[in-house]
C-alpha cells in the first residue's frame, strides 16, 4: 500500500479524472431517474469506451456512474412513483405519498443524504472489509440461498398494506410469474405460449414499470391525482433533515449493513437489501402504521441500504472474481478487457489500481451527495407541470425505456397488458409490493431449492443440508422471529385494547 500512495495520489489529482468521476456520476443520476434505463444498462453502453482508457480512468468513470445509477433512481421512485431502477422499488412505498403531500423535495433531500451515508459506508466496508467478508460469502450455497428468499417472503406479512391475505395472494402471483421461462435446472420451457422471447423470463424491469408507473398514469388521467403546487424554496429543509439523521446513528447502521451484506452476497441485489431494509425499520419504528402513507424512515431506510449494497457487491468482485450483482459484472468486464483478472492476488498485482478505485469510489459517494442536494428542490418541480403534459411524458419515457431493454415489442406489449392488470388489481385492494417481492425472490427460492436436494440425494442426506448448516440455522431463526413478530405484536395490542 505504502509504495503505491504515489500513484494513486497522483491519479486522484489529476483534473482530468475527476471530471470523469464527476460526468460518471451526474450521467448515473439522469439514467438511473429515467424509467427502463438501469445502471446495468449505462455501464454496457459505457464498456466499448472505456477500451481505449487507462484501467483507473476507466474504473472510475464506472465506478460514478454505476454511484450515480443506484441513486437517481429513486428520483422518478419519489416523483412518479416509478423506480428508475429495480433497486429503488422500496423506496416508492413512502417517497411517493411524501410527494403527493408537497413534500417532494424534502424526501429527494432525505434520499440524498441517506444515499450518500449509504454509499460512504458501503465503500468503507469496500476498503477495510473485503478479505474478511468475502470469505464469509463464500459459505453460502443452495441452502443458504433457499432460506435467504424465504426470510425475504415473510416480509410479505410487512408489505401487504393491511390485509394478509390480499398479501399472500399478491406473493403466490409474484411467485408465479417467476416461474416463466426456462426452468433454471431441469430446463424445461414453462408458461412461453410459443413465444420465444419469454424464454429468458419476464423482464424485472418491465414488470416493475407495469406495477408501480401504469396505475398512477390511469389514475392521473381520472384525475385522481392531481398535480402538486410548485415547490417553494423553503429554506432550512436540509438542516432539518440533517439533524434528523444524526438522531439515528442505529437505525443508520443497521440500515447500511443490511445493504453491505446483501451485497456481498452475489445475485441479490440492490432491490432485496431496500426491502430488508425497509422491512426493518418497520419492524423497529415506534409507528409502524405510518409507513407507506409517507414516513421519510422509510425513504431513508431504502436509499441507505441499496447504495450500501452497491459497495458490498464489489467486495465479491475485487477479492474472488465474483460480480455480487448484475452492474459489478460489467465492471468485471471492464477489467478483463483492461487484461487485469480480479481475484485474490488483485491486491498484490495491482495494489494502486486497487486503492485508487477505492477511494475515487467513495469520492463518487460524496460528489452524488453535493448534486443530490443542490438539485432535489429544482427537480421536485417537475410534479408542477400540467396532466396533459405529465401523462405522456411518463408513457412515452416508460414505453421508450421498456422497448431499449431488450428491443423486443413483446416487452412493450407485456408493459400494457400488465400495466392493465396491476390498475384492476391495486384497485381490487392488491398493493403491487408482495407481488414484485414474489418475482423477485421466487426464483432464487427455486434455484436453491432444486439444487439443495439434488446435492441431498447426491450426499444421502437432504434434511441435514437444509437444517444443520450454521448459516441455515440462523437464516432458519430469523425466518421464525419474521414471521412470529407480527402476530405477537397483534395478540399483545389486542390484549392492551382489551384491559382499556
Amino acid at each position: 500500500m505504502i509504495d503505491s500512495i504515489p500513484s494513486v495520489m497522483s491519479s486522484l489529482t489529476d483534473p482530468f479524472n475527476i471530471l470523469l468521476l464527476c460526468t460518471g456520476v451526474l450521467v448515473g443520476m439522469i439514467v438511473g431517474a429515467l424509467p427502463g434505463l438501469t445502471a446495468t444498462m449505462a455501464l454496457a453502453l459505457l464498456l466499448p469506451f472505456t477500451f481505449t482508457m487507462q484501467p483507473e480512468m476507466s474504473l472510475m468513470t464506472m465506478g460514478g456512474l454505476y454511484v450515480g445509477g443506484i441513486y437517481g433512481g429513486c428520483i422518478s421512485a419519489i416523483l412518479i412513483n416509478t423506480p428508475g431502477t429495480p433497486s429503488a422499488i422500496a423506496t416508492t412505498f413512502d417517497g411517493f405519498p411524501l410527494a403527493k403531500k408537497g413534500k417532494a423535495a424534502h424526501a429527494l433531500i432525505a434520499a440524498a443524504m441517506s444515499s450518500g451515508i449509504g454509499g460512504i459506508t458501503g465503500g468503507m466496508a469496500l476498503l477495510f472489509l473485503t478479505p474478511i467478508l468475502a470469505k464469509w460469502a463464500l459459505s453460502f450455497g443452495p441452502s443458504e440461498y433457499f432460506w435467504v428468499a424465504v426470510l425475504g417472503l415473510t416480509m410479505i406479512a410487512t408489505l401487504s398494506s393491511g390485509s394478509l391475505l390480499k398479501g399472500l395472494i399478491g406473493g403466490c402471483i409474484g411467485l408465479l410469474l417467476g416461474t416463466v421461462g426456462i426452468s433454471p435446472v431441469g430446463g424445461e420451457s414453462r408458461y412461453t405460449f410459443g413465444f420465444s422471447g419469454l424464454q429468458s423470463g419476464l423482464d424485472m424491469v418491465v414488470i416493475l414499470i407495469a406495477f408501480f408507473c401504469v396505475p398512477e398514469v390511469i389514475s392521473m388521467i381520472e384525475n385522481k391525482i392531481k398535480p402538486q403546487k410548485a415547490l417553494k424554496k423553503e429554506k432550512g429543509i436540509s438542516k432539518k433533515i440533517f439533524f434528523y439523521i444524526i438522531k439515528k446513528p442505529v437505525f443508520f447502521i443497521r440500515s447500511s449493513l443490511i445493504g453491505i451484506i446483501t451485497g456481498i452476497i452475489p445475485g441479490a441485489g440492490g432491490n432485496v437489501a431496500a426491502l430488508l431494509s425497509y422491512d426493518a425499520a418497520i419492524r423497529f419504528s415506534k409507528d409502524k402504521k405510518s409507513f407507506g402513507k409517507g414516513n421519510m424512515d422509510g425513504v431513508m431506510a431504502a436509499e441507505t441500504s441499496n447504495n450500501a449494497e452497491v459497495g458490498g457487491s464489489l467486495v465479491p468482485l475485487l477479492s474472488l472474481g465474483i460480480p455480487g450483482a448484475p452492474p459489478a459484472a460489467i465492471m468485471l468486464g471492464a477489467l478483463m478487457m483492461q487484461g487485469i483478472t480480479p481475484g485474490p492476488n488483485l491486491m498484490n498485482d495491482h495494489p494502486g489500481l486497487v486503492y485508487t478505485f477505492l477511494i475515487a469510489f467513495i469520492l463518487a459517494n460524496v460528489i452524488m451527495l453535493f448534486f443530490g442536494l443542490i438539485g432535489s428542490q429544482t427537480i421536485g418541480n417537475v410534479l408542477t407541470l400540467p396532466i396533459w403534459y405529465l401523462a405522456p411524458s411518463i408513457v412515452f419515457l416508460t414505453v421508450v425505456g421498456t422497448y431499449t431493454i431488450r428491443n423486443s415489442l413483446l416487452d412493450v406489449a407485456m408493459l400494457v397488458g400488465f400495466g392493465l392488470i396491476a390498475y384492476v388489481l391495486k384497485n381490487a385492494g392488491f398493493h403491487p409490493a408482495p407481488i414484485v417481492l414474489g418475482l423477485i425472490l421466487g426464483p432464487i427460492a427455486e434455484r436453491g431449492l432444486i439444487q439443495s436436494i439434488l446435492l441431498g440425494k447426491a450426499s444421502g442426506n437432504i434434511w441435514t443440508l437444509f437444517f444443520s448448516r450454521p448459516v441455515t440455522v440462523v437464516l432458519i431463526i430469523l425466518c421464525i422471529i419474521s414471521i412470529a413478530g407480527p402476530i405477537v405484536s397483534s395478540i399483545l395490542k389486542s390484549k392492551a385494547r382489551e384491559g382499556v
